[in-house]
């Protein structure tokens, strides 16, 4: 066995569990990963929430006395949810403590549902702050164009946010824009920058599975030799984004103020196809103040063989820049393949909501209390 997590924290990766449940959390399961394997972190989405609902009866006695109620389905959903999350930053809360309140965060998600509509997204975000009521909650807001100005605003409020779905460089700059303007308008209110806190979930694995496939498609070995690394190239190319932007005057002002950076975050970073290591989204993208959010079985297997040598994303950005042109030249469009992710990125959301919400309505029916 390798403390291949302790050094990767050493490097200044903050490691974050992609899962969360119930049962994670009533087993000790989630304090033993903070204890052994340097998790430092909990995000969430709809899909996590769908499975760990639809699995075991962890849930049982909190659907029965909601079906008592007769709540709705949106109104369970919330409840059940705000209340793992509640839990597990609890759980986390003496890592928020240790790191002055950039770590030790759980992340929960606004309604996909509304991903396209600004001004019920800021509505949905702050009413999820509420819910919660924990100073170590990010409020996830997707990268969509109508997300942009929501993000702002939420910032702009004084609420801490992790942008989600994001997979494209111009995107990217777009989200660290509206987060800056945010923390101005937080500024102007007179509000405490040094308390609001934000992630960017530049998305990783997705990108290398569609451009995989059209590369595939072309069959020749320009395009076989391109394989796989067109992810790599883009996260690596997204922290460059971060290094310019959080060395510019319009930061400065903001960070005599008392701001934090908004720290890239590494999404989607298990490994979708076999014939790469399981773990080269965690071992090709160290570099310092990022965030790494595992599926459980990656991070067991960086534990167990992963390979940190240092930081693998400085001195990338000419060859990262060489291997998108490449792609481009074999007529793949940049372009149109991150406008698809984010669009079946919002669309996967949506249809595990309503997955959500027909076994949560399916649970509620059968718990029930027979009338009288």
């Amino acid at each position: 066995m390798t403390d291949a997590l302790k050094r990767l924290s050493e490097e200044g990766v903050a490691i974050w569990l992609d899962d969360l449940s119930r049962k994670r959390i009533t087993s000790g399961n989630l304090a033993e990963l903070i204890d052994q394997q340097h998790v430092v972190g909990v995000t969430t989405n709809p899909s996590i929430f769908q499975k760990a609902i639809s699995q075991g009866d962890g849930y049982d006695q909190q659907l029965a006395d909601l079906a008592a109620r007769k709540v709705t389905v949106e109104e369970a959903i919330r409840m059940i949810t705000t209340a793992d999350v509640r839990d597990a930053a609890d759980i986390l809360r003496p890592v928020f403590d240790a790191t002055d309140g950039q770590d030790g965060r759980v992340s929960i998600e606004v309604d996909p549902r509304l991903a396209h509509h600004t001004r019920a997204t800021v509505a949905e975000a702050k009413q999820l702050a509420w819910l919660v009521d924990r100073p170590n909650t990010l409020i996830k807001i997707p990268a969509t164009k109508a997300g942009l100005p929501a993000i702002t605003e939420v910032i702009g409020n004084g609420i801490s946010v992790n942008v989600t779905l994001i997979f494209s460089l111009e995107r990217y700059r777009e989200v660290m824009d509206a987060y800056l303007a945010g923390l101005e308008k937080a500024k102007e209110k007179g509000l405490d920058l040094s308390l609001i806190h934000s992630v960017a979930s530049f998305f990783v694995s997705r990108v290398d599975t569609e451009i995989d496939k059209r590369l595939d498609a072309l069959g020749t070995d320009e395009a076989k030799a391109a394989r796989g690394k067109a992810a790599l190239a883009n996260a690596r190319l997204a922290y460059q984004a971060y290094e310019e932007v959080f060395a510019g005057s319009r930061w400065a002002a903001l960070e005599k103020a008392g701001a934090n950076k908004q720290r890239p975050l590494w999404a989607s970073t298990g490994v979708k196809d076999p014939a790469y290591k399981d773990t080269l989204y965690v071992d090709d993208l160290v570099a310092p103040n990022t965030v790494n959010t595992m599926p459980e079985a990656t991070l067991f297997a960086t534990e167990d063989h992963g390979q940190i040598t240092g930081n693998t994303v400085a001195g990338t950005y000419e060859q990262a820049r060489a291997e998108l042109d490449a792609v481009e030249k074999l007529g793949i469009s940049y372009d149109d393949v991150v406008q698809l992710l984010e669009d079946e990125g919002v669309e996967k959301f949506e249809a595990s909501w309503n997955d959500l919400l027909k076994s949560t309505e399916a649970e509620l029916e059968r718990l029930a209390p027979s009338e009288g």
